[in-house]
């Protein structure tokens, strides 16, 4: 109903959510994994304002929740890879899920003024930021101190199971 509340309800959506912060999570650990700073993340973060415009706008996509849990899955499968695809590739497709994830979070200000909508677009830009940095900051240090990333592969396939979870509620009901 104001800014301040939609800027604190715009913090809490990525992190409630465990689709959401899950894939933030696998974002900052992909960056991690294929070098180049913060890319994958930044492309997401920014395509996810993007999603939620289109659902303001009455835009739909078709199938979020499906499409959301099928980011997690295969993106955590992108990080177990051993080889992985080309950074500019991973960051499309991080942009491609980050409008569906974005599409989400805009249900949550659907009628809201604008000064609410923008303090959450300015929260969960935010949020998503940091626990990509943070993630991003603390694998590396860890990936550079072992000299490999088979503790990156190892978590891909832990959150990939995450996001076979997600998916099979989606579509199990």
């Amino acid at each position: 109903s104001n800014a301040v509340e939609g800027f604190l309800s715009g913090l809490g959506h990525p992190v409630i959510g465990i689709d959401h912060l899950a894939f933030v999570v696998i974002a900052g650990l992909l960056a991690a994994a294929v070098g180049r700073g913060l890319v994958i993340p930044v492309s997401f973060v920014l395509a996810s304002i993007g999603g939620t415009g289109l659902h303001l706008l009455g835009l739909n996509l078709p199938a979020p929740e499906f499409f959301i849990a099928g980011s997690v899955l295969g993106f955590g499968g992108l990080l177990a890879m051993k080889q992985q695809l080309p950074n500019r590739v991973i960051a499309a497709l991080a942009a491609l899920a980050g409008l569906f994830h974005g599409y989400a979070y805009g249900e949550a200000v659907i009628g809201a003024e604008m000064p609410s909508i923008a303090a959450y677009l300015i929260g969960f830009a935010s949020v998503q930021m940091l626990i990509a940095i943070v993630t991003y900051a603390v694998s590396s240090r860890l990936v550079n101190r072992k000299g490999d990333a088979l503790g990156l592969r190892f978590a891909g396939f832990a959150l990939a199971g995450v996001g076979a979870a997600l998916l099979s509620s989606v579509v199990l009901g």
